[in-house]
């Protein structure tokens, strides 16, 4: 008799933001911001439309990476590893605000809360 395996499908390669802004080119600018509160409350602002929503954040506490996971499970890296006293703050957090911001005014469109799941070494 020999052991069963699984397999897991492997996760989808990373691409960036831009992949999923509503027409977005090579040259389109995307601008991300994260604040995070002494508290754990994390906001994400971005000044441009997703074409899919945003399904769940994951942070891995190892490397201070953010990653936007869209919906159907395609994973999205911001680039930017967060500062590590961010990353401190953040990690007993559970959702992220995100807030669409007004390219032109700067004033908030619209936001919502989206989970976020925190991977510990």
């Amino acid at each position: 008799m020999t052991p069963e395996t699984t397999t897991s499908e492997p996760r989808k390669p990373f691409g960036t933001l831009v992949d999923f802004i509503e027409g977005a080119d090579e040259n389109t600018t995307v601008e991300v911001e994260v604040v995070v509160q002494n508290d754990g409350k994390v906001t994400v602002f971005h000044n441009k439309p997703f074409t899919v929503p945003i399904s769940w954040f994951e942070f891995d506490l190892n490397n201070n990476n953010l990653e936007f996971i869209m919906n159907g499970g395609e994973a999205r890296n911001i680039g930017l590893p967060l500062h590590q006293k961010l990353a401190k703050n953040m990690q007993n957090s559970h959702q992220i605000l995100t807030i669409l911001m007004d390219d032109e005014s700067g004033e908030a469109e619209e936001g919502q809360f989206v989970p976020l799941i925190i991977h510990r070494g």
